[in-house]
């Protein structure tokens, strides 16, 4: 007589989650993460990831610990060679997982994840599959998307972890974003150097993507930090790596108002406390964009055509795109040349969105996936 699969998940207590995309991909699988460790007692996790999406730990209260590694099925620009595929399934064999839980979005096949699961004699392996993956998933979950239906990441995650004994949410919980008392303090500090009271409304920029299809043009972004600034009177910070000096500096040169910059200056955590402090975040669809909807700041999100399924959750937020014939191209760089899904966003746009969202008003609806699928913006 076989195990009833569900008893078998239920009695799983060392569970290894598998995502190995960038931070914002991580930090979308926090509900269905949340919901993994509280369906039994006493369940730890551990969390499979890139080391961008590792910078996450800190900040994710429901995972124990990170395995890093740059995967070659993934984007990535280093990933790991045969060796360290090698070595990585000896070390999850060692760790004597009970169960695997792959997430993926619908692009992304999740049979090489699966097959180093099973390399590594875990028994219990869940993750949404079109192909039959035969031996290499004990739990499959035949991926509706997209042929059938486009939903949010997070729902896709939430969905996924039902086949493992969690039960379905009667609310759509929040993504996960644990603020740090230090970090708090630190950017009061830095904002009080910049003449901001961070008690009072300010705006906060993330004008950074690390896809190029997923910019809007630093000239739309003066543009509309001058008109925003002038209707408003408010400070605007605005924040990025150290790689996005440059373009964080052409915005400021451009935009004809005082803006402050922080680029480069922010550790991950200062830069959560930062849009936790500010009244507006305004980003591309990027990392940021989910940092802010976690921490519960009003987004507005530039948000490229490229992926339907990433808009800010559970947010107040306006996503503005200008809808175009080659949308969803799921392309880092823009294939046809024109970024029209962005490039089309008057700035106009941008400062009504965030008047919108500065106006003490009722909470605007959030717009989800499969309203980006249909509205022209």
């Amino acid at each position: 007589m076989k195990p009833d699969p569900l008893q078998c998940w239920q009695q799983a207590h060392r569970i290894l989650c598998v995502r190995l995309d960038a931070l914002g991909d991580v930090l979308m699988c926090t509900p269905a993460m949340r919901a993994l460790r509280d369906a039994a007692p006493g369940r730890s996790l551990t969390l499979l990831t890139s080391p961008s999406g590792a910078a996450a730990l800190p900040f994710i209260p429901e995972v124990d610990e990170a395995i890093v590694h740059a995967a070659p099925w993934m984007q990535s620009e280093l990933p790991a060679g045969p060796a360290g595929l090698t070595a990585l399934a000896s070390e999850l064999a060692a760790r004597r997982f009970d169960a695997a839980v792959v997430f993926t979005t619908y692009t992304q096949s999740a049979l090489p994840a699966a097959m180093l699961c099973w390399l590594a004699g875990i028994p219990l392996r869940l993750a949404h599959c079109r192909e039959n993956p035969y031996h290499l998933l004990s739990d499959w979950v035949e991926d509706p998307e997209p042929r059938r239906m486009v939903r949010h990441e997070v729902q896709r995650q939430l969905e996924l972890v039902v086949r493992a004994g969690v039960p379905r949410q009667a609310a759509a919980p929040p993504l996960s974003f644990a603020l740090r008392a230090a970090d708090l303090a630190a950017v009061r500090v830095r904002l009080l150097r910049l003449g901001i009271d961070a008690d009072r409304p300010w705006l906060l920029l993330h004008p950074g993507a690390s896809a190029a299809s997923r910019r809007y043009p630093a000239g739309h972004w003066a543009r509309a930090l001058g008109l925003l600034v002038r209707r408003t009177g408010l400070p605007v910070v605005l924040t990025g790596g150290a790689l996005d000096a440059a373009l964080v500096e052409d915005i400021r040169a451009g935009c004809g108002v005082p803006t402050h910059s922080l680029a480069g200056q922010l550790s991950l955590g200062e830069l959560g406390a930062a849009l936790s402090l500010a009244a507006v975040a305004l980003t591309n669809n990027s990392g940021p964009a989910h940092v802010a909807a976690a921490v519960g700041t009003p987004v507005v999100a530039l948000y490229a055509l490229t992926n339907p399924q990433h808009t800010p959750w559970k947010v107040r937020s306006r996503v503005l795109f200008q809808d175009v014939p080659c949308r969803f191209c799921f392309r880092s760089t823009c294939p046809a040349g024109h970024h029209a899904c962005l490039a089309g966003v008057e700035p106009e746009r941008v400062v009504e969105a965030a008047l919108e969202l500065l106006a003490p008003r009722r909470p605007a609806p959030v717009m989800q996936a499969a309203e980006v699928r249909l509205d022209s913006g």
